[in-house]
C-alpha cells in the first residue's frame, strides 16, 4: 500500500508516459523521412508496372504484415486500382486459384523469410506473375526471388525490446499510401471518381446526389394578385420560408422571408400590397438532374439559400432545393 505521507515524492508516471510517446513518435517520423530519401527508380518502375497491369494487384502478407496489406488493398481499390488481399495460408490451400497470370503480386515480409509467404514463390513463378517484394532484408529469400524490391528496412523497432513490429509496419503502410497517391496522380483520379467508389460516404452523397433526390416537392405557390396577408399565410403553412409566384402556370417570381422583412421595413403597413409589388422577379432555377454539390456552389456564389427546381429541358417547376438540404 502507498504511504500517502510520502506521495508527493513519488515521480509522476504520466510524465514518463508522455516522454516515451513523444520519443516514439519522433523516431517513427525519422523512419518515414529515411524511407522518403530511399525512394528511387524501383518505386517508379512499380507504379509503371501497375499502370500497365492487365489484371489486378494482389497483396499478400502474414500477421501484422497481412494487416498492413489489407489496408493497402483497401486504399488502392478505393482509388481506382483493382486489388484484393490474399492470405498466404489460405493461398497455399486453394486460394491460389484466385490468381490469374496477368495479376501483379505484392508479397510483404519484413524479414523476407516468412515461411507462409516464401513458399508461395514457386507457384507464383510458375503462373508467370510479376512478384514485388516489400521487405527489409536485401539478402532474403523473398527479395532474391522477386522481380522488384521495395526497401522498407528500418534501423530498429520502437518497441523497447526491438521485437514487436511497430516502426517496420508503419513504414510499410506509408509506402503503400505513397504508392496509392502516385497512382492517383498518374491516373488523374478526381473527386468524382472517388465518389463512385464511396457512394455511402458524405463525399459520395454530395457528388452523386442530384437535385431531384433531395428537393422538396410541391412548393407553396401564390399568384401575382395575392395580398401581402395571404402570401404570409401561405408561406407560414408551407413551412419553407418562401413561396413561388406563378402566373398562368409559368414561374415569374419568388417571395422569401427576406422579401417580407424588407417590405415591412420599407412600407410599414403592407396590407394594400400584392405579391407583384414585393416579389423577387426571375428567380434562380436549376434542372432536376444537377448534382447537389454544384447546386450548393451556385447558391453560395449567388448568396441565396434556395433554388427552384425544374424538369430538365422544361420550365415546369417540380420542387425547391435549399442550401441546408
Amino acid at each position: 500500500m502507498t504511504n500517502l505521507s510520502n506521495a508527493s515524492s513519488i515521480p509522476s508516471p504520466q510524465k514518463g508516459h508522455i516522454a516515451c510517446a513523444v520519443q516514439a513518435l519522433n523516431t517513427q517520423a525519422e523512419a518515414i523521412k529515411r524511407l522518403a530519401a530511399r525512394i528511387n527508380g524501383d518505386f517508379e518502375r512499380l507504379v509503371e508496372m501497375i499502370l500497365a497491369c492487365k489484371g489486378r494487384v494482389a497483396v499478400c502478407g502474414m500477421g501484422k504484415s497481412g494487416l498492413v496489406g489489407r489496408k493497402t488493398v483497401a486504399t488502392l481499390a478505393s482509388t481506382g486500382t483493382p486489388s484484393f488481399f490474399l492470405h498466404p495460408g489460405e493461398a497455399f490451400h486453394g486460394d491460389l486459384g484466385m490468381i490469374t497470370p496477368s495479376d501483379l503480386i505484392i508479397l510483404i515480409s519484413y524479414s523476407g523469410e516468412t515461411e507462409e509467404v516464401v513458399k508461395l514463390i514457386p507457384s507464383l513463378k510458375a503462373f508467370g506473375n510479376i512478384i514485388v517484394a516489400f521487405a527489409g532484408n536485401s539478402e532474403s529469400t523473398l527479395v532474391k526471388n522477386a522481380d522488384l524490391w521495395i526497401d522498407v528496412s528500418v534501423e530498429r523497432e520502437i518497441c523497447p525490446n526491438n521485437l514487436a513490429p511497430t516502426t517496420s509496419t508503419l513504414v510499410t503502410m506509408a509506402i503503400g499510401d505513397a504508392l496509392a497517391v502516385a497512382l492517383i496522380n498518374a491516373r488523374g483520379f478526381k473527386p468524382m471518381d472517388f465518389a463512385r467508389y464511396h457512394p455511402g460516404g458524405s463525399l459520395g452523397r454530395r457528388l452523386l446526389t442530384r437535385a431531384r433526390d433531395v428537393m422538396r416537392k410541391d412548393p407553396p405557390a401564390v399568384q401575382l394578385a395575392t395580398t401581402f396577408h395571404d402570401c404570409l399565410l401561405r408561406m407560414t403553412y408551407g413551412r419553407m420560408g418562401l413561396v413561388i409566384v406563378m402566373d398562368e402556370g409559368r414561374l415569374v417570381g419568388i417571395v422569401t422571408d427576406g422579401d417580407i422583412r424588407r417590405t415591412l421595413l420599407a412600407h410599414g403597413d403592407a396590407s394594400a400590397l400584392t405579391v407583384s409589388d414585393f416579389m423577387t422577379r426571375d428567380p434562380h432555377t436549376i434542372p432536376a438532374d444537377m448534382r447537389i454539390s454544384e447546386a450548393e456552389v451556385y447558391m453560395r456564389e449567388h448568396k441565396i439559400r434556395a433554388l427552384v427546381v425544374t424538369e430538365p429541358g422544361s420550365i415546369d417547376v417540380i420542387g425547391i432545393v435549399e442550401i441546408y438540404d
